[in-house]
Order: C-alpha cells, then structure tokens, then sequence
C-alpha cells in the first residue's frame, strides 16, 4: 500500500512566483509526517525548488469562460488522467498558510471522499471551498467533460468553480471538520476598529488558514490589504487616507476596514 501523500498546487500566470510553491513545500514538510509529494501544475517550472515535482498545466480544452470571477483552470484537476497520478491527493492554494498537522486531512474519511472546506461566506448553504480538498484522482471525469461541453453556460449559472463542484461530485461532497480549515477575512480578522489596534487571531485547532478574495498573505506581511497599497502603513496615516476628496462612503467604510497589522503567528509559518 503507498503512504507517501500526496499534495497539488497550481500556478499559471504572474500573480504567484515561485517563492510561493517552494514556502508551502516548506510548510508541507514541516506539518507532514512519513514520504510526501508535493506536484506543481504549472505554465512556468522555473525557480522550483529540487523536492517540488512540476508539471505542465493540462489544457482547459475549451475557451475559457467570459464574465466570471471563477478560478476555472482548476477544473483540469477532475480530468480521466492526471500526468500520471493515481490514488487520492490534497490540493492547496498557493496563498494558503499552513499552522498545524496536515495528517487528518489525509486520514479522515474514505478514500472515495470527495471533502472540500466550508465556503465560509455562504455559511447558510452546503457549499464548498476549494481552497483546500482531497479529491480520488480520474474519479469524477463528467466534471470536466460536462465543463467542455457548455463552458460559457455552466460559468454563467454557477458563476465559481467551487459552486460547480459542490453540486456535481458523484454522491455529493463531504466537508471537513469545521475548526480545521480557517478563512483569514472572516475568522481571524477583528472586526473594525480593533484590527488598528490588534493583530488578527489564530482561532483554536486551525490547520490550515486561507486567504480567498484577498488579502494575499504576503501583503498581509507588509501591512497592506493589497499591493498597490502603501507597506507598513502607520494606523493614523491609514486613517487620514479615508478622507481623500471625492471618496463615497461606502469606498470610504471599506478603506477603513482594509487595515492590517502583520501577525506573528503568519511570520512564523508563511516561510521556506
């Protein structure tokens, strides 16, 4: 029986380098016991570290849908054939943070499982967040197929990838124990003012902390909510800039909450 586990990333594009793959092989490392493999699909494999096995992005095999905010290059990863791969693995996003023990991830469940985290800001409804998920590979290939067929019109009712997941996994989805899979925004950011005051909190028995819609957690290192924004900003110079001539009060409401100290506990995992 194989025990080596196994973990996917994807990069495409310029927004990740490759920093970003060779820090969370680091964390992997760090937070996995026995023989792991971590394999990158990419459109880019320099600047990789040794350990780190790339391979080329599949194809999409279809135009890419218009209008939609959704991540849809990772629908290859429900492909029949995947460079090879058998068994189960755990994809992770790239601005993932890694804090605690990945084994559970690995261990819970069935191997025919297909567990995907909370979408945390749909919390009424039983959807997925594909942030972090074990998928068996090659065993639900209609997800991509069915993608193929009608891309333009499965992203236009599904409008994410990970809405189109959730409700077309054979058997219907698992998700994972709720503590483990944390999302930066909504569990460990306080709520305005404290956050000009206070770092953001790690909640108890969090594994794995992500980051969708942003901030990037390298940003959030420099003490800005976005890149174009100033690094290291001073609360009160963060403050005055809410009061720009012409800002409307929702750009201003929302200015105030993009404030962001940099919190120790990501300096102490986000690293190679």
């Amino acid at each position: 029986m194989n025990t080596t586990k196994q973990i996917i990333c994807v990069k495409w594009g310029t927004m990740y380098g490759p920093e970003y793959v060779n820090r969370l092989y680091a964390m992997v490392r760090r937070h996995t016991t026995g023989p792991i493999r971590l394999i990158c699909l990419t459109d880019n494999h320099e600047g990789l570290r040794p350990e780190v096995e790339s391979f080329d992005l599949p194809e999409l095999g279809c135009e890419h849908p218009q209008r939609t905010h959704g991540k849809w290059k990772k629908v290859v990863l429900w492909g029949r054939e995947l460079h090879g791969l058998t068994g189960t693995a755990l994809f992770v996003d790239l601005d993932s943070v890694i804090v605690d023990s990945l084994d559970p991830y690995f261990s819970y469940g069935s191997p025919d499982d297909v567990l995907l985290a909370r979408n945390w800001a749909k919390p009424f409804q039983r959807l997925g967040q594909t942030s972090v998920f074990r998928f068996p590979i090659g065993k639900n290939p209609h997800i991509l197929d069915n993608f193929r067929a009608d891309p333009q019109g499965t992203a236009d009712r599904f409008h994410y990838e990970q809405h189109y997941i959730t409700s077309s996994v054979t058997g219907g989805i698992k998700l994972w124990p709720e503590a483990w899979t944390r999302h930066f925004r909504l569990h460990c950011m306080l709520p305005f003012p404290f956050r000009y005051f206070f770092q953001a909190r790690l909640p108890r028995g969090s594994r794995i902390v992500t980051f969708p819609g942003g901030p990037n957690p390298s940003d959030v290192m420099l003490g800005r909510w976005v890149p174009e924004a100033p690094a290291h900003e001073s609360r009160w110079d963060h403050i005055r800039g809410a009061f720009k001539p012409g800002m409307t009060l929702k750009a201003r409401w929302r200015h105030f909450t993009r404030y962001v100290i940099p919190p120790q506990w990501i300096a102490d995992n986000w690293r190679e």
